[in-house]
């Protein structure tokens, strides 16, 4: 994510591969899935998305402000989302950022895909229109961080289980996956959208990756999980 890799962000996934350690055993026991997906290729998604988090697609190019505050707290937000920001002050101009867009492959393009098949091959609306409610959710917990990008709570997946529960039980795993992670990856791209540009700025935005990765996979490790219980 943006090159960059402090100590918070390895121990983030440091964290996050000791839970695959037991999942990986629950998938070998055929205990784990997302529906049609079954133990094998799940686990092969999980390990794929969390190896190819810190890797970004550039896509699009955008002037964004930027603000004067960001050079005295560039080194706290540095340690706290874990990018490269006084080395991306040092190269833009005074008064704009050239910002790069950026897809995340593990935290976007992996995900989404997902989803889509998901979607196609299963054919539960409910998982949809569940995605429509966590999109407004997120759009109104989220928030756009001058130098970062849009900022998702990490555990706002969980929002998620409580409908799945009530509207589709009998798909409950596959319907927190679509709605989860659709309404993240929808409702970030949104708030990015709604950004005045005039007032906010970063070098790079990443979406899927700094700022909304880590809940895009903790809904997805949630998903996984509940699917033993089924």
């Amino acid at each position: 994510m943006r090159g960059h890799i402090n100590n918070s962000e390895i121990r983030m996934f440091l964290l996050f591969g000791f839970m695959l350690l037991p999942m990986a055993v629950l998938c070998y026991q055929q205990e784990l899935s997302l529906s049609i997906i079954t133990s094998l290729p799940l686990f092969l998604i999980l390990v794929m998305m969390l190896v190819t988090a810190n890797i970004d697609i550039p896509v699009s190019s955008i002037k964004t402000k930027k603000v004067q505050s960001l050079d005295r707290d560039a080194l706290i937000l540095e340690e706290l989302f874990s990018v490269p920001l006084v080395k991306e002050l040092s190269y833009s101009s005074k008064q704009a950022f050239n910002t790069v867009v950026s897809l995340n492959l593990g935290g976007f393009i992996i995900p989404f895909f997902v989803l889509i098949f998901l979607i196609v091959f299963q054919a539960d609306f409910v998982g949809i229109e569940l995605m429509l409610i966590m999109m407004l959710a997120v759009i109104f917990l989220s928030d756009f961080r001058n130098g970062i990008g849009v900022v998702v709570p990490d555990f706002i997946g969980i929002l998620a289980i409580p409908f799945a529960l009530i509207f589709s039980p009998d798909n409950l795993a596959s319907v927190i996956f679509i709605s989860g992670i659709g309404g993240i990856l929808l409702g970030s791209m949104v708030t990015l959208l709604m950004v005045d540009r005039e007032k906010k700025g970063s070098a790079l935005i990443d979406v899927g990756g700094v700022g909304t990765f880590k809940a895009i996979y903790v809904t997805a490790i949630l998903a996984s999980l509940v699917s033993w219980f089924l």
